[in-house]
């Protein structure tokens, strides 16, 4: 039983007609584990409730069109004009009416437009995505310069939250000395990782300045988001954007 699609809006200075936000995990049908709002058709959940889920999503959010989901895996490729299902973690498109959509469950989802609302992106942005640079090549992917593009940060695992090992913090350090700033040794000899601080050094690296969000946590607030990191197998929120003229 559906008990109302809760979602909040992108809180950034997006051009008119751009629409943007991210879903909670509250408000759908699905039971135990994918409680309620699943998105996700990959995690084990009942085919028939993520349809039902997500002919609830398209609706009260008032989506134009069924969204472009990807196939995710945590790599960087990116998707222009993305036909379904195609293997990337980032899409773009200067269509209108076209909904772009990235499913997380501590992941980061990071959303971009153009100044002029021409042309609108949406990431996933894990710590392997991250390190591969998919944030760069989405950014690269636009015509627009990146001085003309601003970000949103969408709900992710906080760094308080987020321990990895001494690979990890390599991987980023060795392209970014700078990187290390947003490690913090813990009393396990591993790493708290800064997922936002991380996107926002890589965005700024590659010319976006204008950056929001980056406020929540999905591994603490278990109300609201699925967290792979603090209960394993789960169901996942999307994070969507597209132009409605």
């Amino acid at each position: 039983m559906t008990t109302g699609l809760n979602w909040m809006s992108a809180d950034w200075p997006a051009p008119a007609g751009i629409v943007a936000g991210s879903t909670f995990r509250t408000g759908g049908c699905s039971s135990g584990r994918y409680s309620s709002l699943n998105l996700g058709a990959h995690v084990g959940d009942d085919p028939d409730a993520v349809r039902a889920n997500r002919q609830q999503f398209t609706a009260e959010c008032g989506l134009p069109s069924t969204p472009q989901w990807l196939t995710q895996v945590h790599g960087a490729e990116v998707a222009i004009e993305p036909a379904p299902l195609a293997v990337a973690d980032a899409s773009l498109t200067r269509r209108s009416g076209v909904v772009l959509a990235i499913m997380t469950a501590d992941c980061l989802p990071v959303l971009f437009s153009a100044d002029d609302g021409s042309e609108i992106a949406a990431a996933h942005a894990g710590w392997r995505g991250l390190a591969a640079g998919v944030l760069e090549n989405t950014v690269s992917a636009f015509k627009a310069p990146a001085s003309k593009i601003v970000a949103w940060l969408g709900p992710a695992i906080s760094q308080t939250a987020f321990e990895v090992g001494s690979e990890v913090r390599h991987q980023f350090v060795a392209q970014d000395p700078g990187a290390v700033r947003f490690f913090a040794s813990n009393d396990r000899n591993r790493w708290q990782a800064d997922l936002y601080g991380l996107a926002r050094q890589r965005l700024a690296a590659a010319g976006v300045t204008r950056i929001e969000g980056g406020k929540y946590c999905t591994y603490a607030d278990a109300a609201r988001f699925f967290s792979y990191r603090r209960d394993g197998e789960c169901g996942r929120m999307a994070t969507f954007i597209f132009r409605d003229d």
